[in-house]
């Protein structure tokens, strides 16, 4: 008994569990338990059927299935490439390379209008890269295809600064060792590398789907916000304050909160579970 409270009271240059647990949660509770609480309560009221019509509307499923698939797509592909570009930054020496590590943060500093501003700039019918994309017939600004593209910008820091410790932390000896065994590189990468990785992966994965679910400021510039189009659910809920439609709104994103409160806590009990079993 005496064991594990010692494992519970470690030492730390911090005194008093009580007091900095109840600031911890007095500091969560105030910064985001009450906000979270108070959408709540706004639609608690409501009558179910009543909340239930709001929530499938026409207009407000075209906005999930753009956010949240497109959500999905943006994350799916940063998650390829941003370990890609982790591998390069940790694994390679090049000139200017301190320069490009710097750049992946830019996203994370750059007001998310002037993102959108630029992206649009960019992939616009007369933008840099979009007039010669015109006269092919594709067209990225104003569709979808733009959604995802601002949605992959904002979220690529997400999953290259997850990767980026973990793989800086692999141990060279161990894929040595392998190759010495053998192994192909694939087979290293695989029964390797990517076992260690695969917390890190879930976790960036999270964050940038999550990052894309909420991003506004980049998207609502290069999307055209067509209703039932290029309409993200954000924006959807902008409108629905803006024409005084609080109900609306607040069931809108309850909808979004309890979706990306779901996956989060699902993929942290699967990164708990992983872990455990490594442990094993």
């Amino acid at each position: 008994m005496m064991t594990n409270m010692r494992k519970w009271h470690r030492p730390s240059i911090i005194p008093g569990f009580g007091v900095t647990l109840g600031f911890s949660l007095f500091a969560l509770g105030l910064i985001v338990l009450l906000p979270l609480s108070l959408l709540f309560m706004q639609t608690s009221g409501m009558d179910p059927d009543r909340f239930w019509q709001l929530a499938t509307e026409k207009r407000a499923l075209s906005a999930y299935s753009l956010s949240f698939g497109g959500a999905l797509i943006a994350a799916s592909i940063n998650l390829i490439f941003g370990t890609l570009v982790a591998w390069v930054l940790v694994r390679y020496r090049f000139p200017s390379r301190r320069l490009l590590d710097a750049l992946i943060d830019l996203p994370f500093a750059l007001p998310t209008a002037v993102a959108g501003i630029a992206l649009t700039a960019l992939w616009a019918p007369h933008g840099w890269i979009g007039q010669w994309l015109n006269p092919l017939g594709i067209q990225v600004a104003f569709t979808r295809i733009g959604v995802v593209i601002a949605m992959i910008f904002v979220g690529l820091p997400f999953v290259v600064r997850t990767v980026q410790p973990v793989l800086a932390d692999i141990e060279l000896e161990l894929e040595e060792a392998a190759i010495s065994l053998g192994a192909s590189k694939i087979q290293t990468f695989v029964m390797v590398i990517f076992p260690t990785l695969l917390p890190a992966l879930a976790t960036g994965f999270a964050l940038a789907f999550s990052r894309a679910i909420g991003e506004y400021g980049s998207v609502v510039f290069i999307s055209g916000n067509l209703p039932n189009v290029t309409e993200i659910t954000p924006l959807l809920i902008m409108i629905k304050l803006e024409q005084y439609d609080v109900s609306g709104a607040s069931v809108i994103a309850c909808i979004m909160l309890l979706f990306s409160f779901s996956l989060l806590l699902a993929i942290n009990t699967l990164q708990r579970r992983y872990q455990q079993r490594l442990e094993r």
